[in-house]
């Protein structure tokens, strides 16, 4: 059974989860597949025509093909450059989850992955009653790891592959993503995270001004197991 698409996370706000999503996106296209992008929340929304818009969810939806609907690939988009649970709650509303199941349902279609983008880092609560493991779980899509690769990263890649197992969660894999230039020691810290993760690498994305995720796509490989295409080994369909 082919998986529906991937739920990715990362360690922290600021690792590159964007980036790694709309470079997923499009090496998902290049291999010949559907791939639309969602971004159930994004915090920090700009006005666009009147609108709110989020420049995270407005670049997956340049990645994807088909194009879809905004609202459906961006169902709450909050103003305030907060901690999504907070944005809400300074808007008076609050992050529920059966908007984000109806809009993934509508973006789902035969033979399509969507790639599903979280916010912050993964233990950032979307409402008081509402966690991202909780919205990975009821998609039922696999994480994928990105690991922002700065200072700390390897305590931090380490303690959010544990959260994410204790919250019973799969991941299908890790991506290392170069977010600062003046890092020391990146190539070290990458092997390093290497080894203390199990679950394989997609790729290493280095860092780029600008961002272009298309030419970044070939820096990712996805495994055929990951897509369903190939049942790993000792595992069954999810």
């Amino acid at each position: 059974m082919e998986i529906p698409g991937f739920y990715v996370t990362g360690t922290d706000t600021g690792a590159g989860k964007t980036v790694a999503s709309a470079a997923l996106l499009h090496a998902l296209r290049a291999s010949g597949r559907e791939a639309v992008g969602m971004k159930p929340v994004a915090s920090g929304s700009t006005r666009v025509d009147g609108v709110l818009r989020s420049q995270d969810a407005l670049l997956l939806l340049e990645a994807s093909d088909p194009r879809p609907a905004y609202d459906d690939l961006n169902p709450y988009a909050l103003e305030r450059p907060l901690a999504p649970e907070l944005a809400a709650m300074a808007e008076g509303r609050s992050v529920e989850l059966a908007p984000l199941l109806e809009a993934f349902e509508r973006l789902q279609a035969p033979g399509r992955t969507l790639v599903v983008e979280g916010v912050g880092g993964w233990a950032a609560p979307l409402s008081p009653t509402l966690d991202q493991a909780d919205v990975a779980r009821a998609l039922r899509l696999p994480v994928v790891l990105v690991v922002g690769l700065r200072t700390g990263c390897i305590n931090h890649a380490r303690l959010t592959m544990r959260a994410i197992a204790d919250d019973g969660l799969r991941v299908a894999g890790w991506i290392g993503c170069e977010v600062d230039p003046g890092m020391e020691r990146v190539d070290e810290s990458f092997r390093v995270v290497g080894e203390r993760l199990a679950a394989p690498c997609w790729g290493r994305i280095p860092f780029t001004d600008p961002v272009d995720p298309a030419a970044l796509a070939r820096h990712v490989e996805i495994p055929d197991a990951a897509l369903g295409l190939v049942p790993p080994v000792g595992q069954g369909a999810l």
